[in-house]
């Protein structure tokens, strides 16, 4: 699966130290230049920083050839919808990786598939590369906004997975 990544899904990953499970879960990762301007920006986490300064290599950056004009959104949400939208016409195989509302809301309205931080979070769970407890409590102690009852939920589907019975 090739996924196209707007700046937050990254940017949680990288502050609960799980962006090592993005290349376990796609066969390509690609996002823009402006998703890369925008984690280096001053107001950025340092640790989001560093990272978007020397990206992995299994991390592509590319622009979209043209923005969607019709787009309303934030710089690096324009460009990973605009870039997905350009790479869906020679691959059908492409999901957004974004968390913002207005952001999914948008993409799926130009009927792109859409995933985000949580979804990252949960497949990384379900083939064991992850311990999803852990990684929702440290995505708690950031500014990632999520009702808690999905939190919960992500939690309760997370330990079915494993085989392991509801906590009372």
């Amino acid at each position: 699966m090739i996924i196209v990544s707007d700046t937050s899904p990254l940017n949680y990953l990288i502050l609960v130290k799980q962006d090592h499970v993005l290349p376990l879960l796609f066969s390509r990762l690609i996002t823009t230049p402006e998703v890369i301007l925008e984690m280096r920006a001053t107001g950025a986490q340092e640790a989001v920083r560093h990272w978007a300064t020397q990206p992995p290599a299994w991390l592509e950056v590319q622009s979209p050839t043209r923005i969607d004009p019709r787009l309303q959104l934030g710089k690096g949400e324009t460009s990973a919808i605009s870039l997905a939208i350009e790479l869906e016409v020679h691959s059908p195989n492409i999901t957004l990786l974004i968390d913002e509302r207005d952001g999914r809301a948008a993409a799926k309205q130009l009927g792109l598939k859409t995933a985000g931080t949580l979804t990252v979070l949960f497949e990384g769970h379900r083939l064991g590369f992850l311990e999803l407890p852990a990684a929702i409590d440290s995505l708690r102690r950031t500014s990632f906004h999520a009702r808690e009852s999905l939190l919960e939920e992500i939690l309760r589907r997370g330990r079915e997975v494993r085989g392991q019975p509801d906590a009372c």
